[in-house]
């Protein structure tokens, strides 16, 4: 890679792992709406996109642990762990690969748009609705790579599941599991690891460490959801018509 594109990639990834970990996300979506417009291939993008997951989702994880309730996150976790394995394991064709992602990058940007939910008594997922869902959210993560919090968290939202910072901290924890259990379905299909990724591992650390304390502290504020969702846009649209 160049070294100006790595340059802008680089402060790319920092400004992603900073926005998205304050939410108790850890940038997945961001990441490869980065990594696209820099012209990177399928082969680079999923597996470097789940290592920087990773990194913020442990930094994420930590600094929301004390909002975090295992009855919300463990019937999620127990069918999306192995799912995110076979996806990371998967290969799915370049076209398929491109409309299934700029599709996640779509919807991301739309998530971001969404209205805050309304208020009301939470409640506990469903068994059998948290079983299936977190087995169809752990594949489309290891297929895509990503960590599965941008479905996870407007489900927990609007199903009035989960209150806001518990759903930040249920998906930060989620996320990691998905992303670590999606690399290992990766590396165990041999697939080849970015050898230029330091520098983006720095980014996100530092990124992630800042965003996430925040984060867990403070309300992110709208405009910068909004300014990040023409980021997704666009490069949606470069995978999907590009």
């Amino acid at each position: 890679m160049p070294l100006d594109v790595l340059l802008w990639v680089t402060a790319g990834v920092l400004v992603v792992a900073a926005l998205y970990a304050s939410v108790g996300h850890a940038g997945a979506s961001g990441y490869i709406a980065i990594l696209t417009l820099a012209g990177l291939g399928p082969a680079v993008i999923k597996p470097l996109a789940l290592m920087l997951n990773v990194l913020v989702a442990v930094l994420a994880t930590w600094h929301f642990a004390p909002y975090f309730e295992w009855r919300r996150f463990w019937p999620f976790a127990l069918s999306a762990l192995p799912s995110a394995f076979v996806g990371g394991y998967l290969t799915a064709p370049p076209e398929v690969f491109r409309w299934l992602v700029g599709g996640v990058l779509w919807f991301s940007a739309a998530r971001l748009w969404l209205p805050k939910p309304a208020e009301g008594a939470v409640r506990l997922p469903p068994l059998t609705a948290a079983l299936l869902g977190g087995a169809v959210i752990g594949l489309l993560s290891g297929l895509t790579g990503t960590g599965g919090g941008i479905f996870l968290t407007p489900l927990l939202l609007f199903a009035r599941w989960a209150e806001a910072k518990v759903a930040s901290a249920v998906s930060a924890a989620f996320i990691l599991g998905n992303s670590l259990a999606g690399l290992l379905g990766y590396v165990a299909s041999a697939g080849p690891l970015p050898v230029f990724a330091w520098p983006l591992f720095v980014a996100a650390l530092v990124g992630g460490w800042v965003g996430s304390y925040v984060g867990s502290r403070h309300f992110s504020p709208r405009a910068i959801a909004y300014a990040l969702s023409l980021v997704l846009v666009v490069a949606g649209g470069k995978l999907l018509f590009g």
